[in-house]
């Protein structure tokens, strides 16, 4: 099962993230989060990040342009779109993305698309609600990423639903935008033996 550390901030908890065999880092442009970053800083921190590392900015409430333009600017992988949009949004993107299903309910979830299911919250993201993992049961999970509320003491709990990945931010801090190493260990390592 693959693995994505969100929220970085620093170059510091990219490369714990990463040698501890982290997928993939997310990056929050959205202003009013606590782990916002800017796309100078995303930048710097890629430039110095190891090759087979996916690297996914999060936006929220921006146009296709203005998130083309990062995206080309930070030269990272995958834009992930944490609000809700409609299908000509997605068509105007030259980026590729990742959508984010904000589930207030099982029929919420579409599985037809890799896609991350966060549990709904009116703030966006980092907010360590769970989603109910009743939802998933007998159902084909191989194209979705977890997200929302995981942590070490929890995310074994999703053994046996095969998911593609697992998303964690603040399940793995020491305090708002700053990694906590243990913590990051154990999660990265108990995924890795599911």
């Amino acid at each position: 099962m693959r693995v994505k550390i969100c929220g970085i901030t620093n170059y510091e908890d990219a490369k714990i993230s990463v040698d501890y065999g982290a997928d993939a880092l997310g990056f929050v442009t959205y202003e009013k989060s606590p782990r916002f970053i800017n796309p100078q800083e995303i930048k710097e921190i890629i430039k110095k990040l190891p090759p087979f590392v996916v690297k996914v900015v999060l936006f929220v409430n921006k146009t296709p342009d203005e998130i083309d333009k990062i995206m080309s600017y930070t030269n990272a992988d995958i834009a992930q779109i944490h609000f809700d949009v409609d299908d000509e949004f997605y068509k105007k993107l030259n980026s590729k993305y990742l959508k984010v299903i904000r589930a207030k309910s099982p029929e919420d979830i579409k599985r037809d698309n890799y896609a991350i299911v966060d549990a709904f919250v009116k703030e966006y993201g980092g907010s360590g609600k769970r989603v109910n993992l009743e939802w998933f049961k007998n159902q084909d999970n191989s194209k979705l990423i977890l997200a929302g509320g995981l942590n070490p003491e929890n995310v074994a709990e999703v053994k046996g639903y095969g998911f593609y990945g697992v998303d964690v931010s603040s399940g793995v801090e020491e305090k708002k935008g700053k990694k906590d190493k243990m913590k990051l260990k154990k999660f990265i390592e108990i995924v890795k033996n599911l």
